[in-house]
């Protein structure tokens, strides 16, 4: 499983003109199932995601997580965060799990982070979503739970 997390000072997301999902500061996720996954990959996710430390300290240093900093969560299905662009020049998609599959392990992160003192707001599964976000750092950091990067 992957995610791209990003530091932001607020971010929200509409499906169809409407707005389904938004925060002020906090987390904007993007995640992906691979092919393979499991409910331990989604377990690592979940575990980096509440504990990364990338929120300032009293002396501005990145030592809070997202739950100590009192930030929120917004939690974006995205599976072209499994895209393999070394060859050529369309990315490929094999890597990411089919999606009537990949949603069950999705919504379980979900839930898992929903169980953990934070707010979560998603987008919509399987919909074009159209997402807005003011990076706070900017702060962008990359997570795979084989721990290929």
């Amino acid at each position: 499983m992957r995610a791209v997390v990003q530091r932001v000072a607020g971010a929200a997301v509409r499906v169809d003109g409407n707005v389904v999902g938004a925060i002020d500061k906090g987390l904007l996720v993007y995640t992906g199932v691979g092919a393979g996954d499991s409910e331990a990959d989604a377990a690592y996710i979940v575990d980096k995601v509440l504990h990364l430390r990338i929120f300032p300290d009293e002396a501005g240093k990145m030592n809070r997580d997202v739950v100590q900093a009192g930030g929120r969560i917004l939690l974006i299905s995205a599976f072209t965060t499994q895209a393999d662009a070394r060859k050529g020049r369309r990315p490929s998609f094999d890597a990411a799990m089919p999606p009537e599959q990949a949603e069950a392990l999705y919504e379980g992160v979900v839930a898992d982070l929903r169980g953990n003192n934070v707010d979560v707001q998603t987008g919509r599964y399987r919909e074009h979503m159209l997402v807005e976000s003011t990076n706070d750092g900017p702060i962008c950091i990359l997570l795979d739970s084989r721990r290929a990067f």
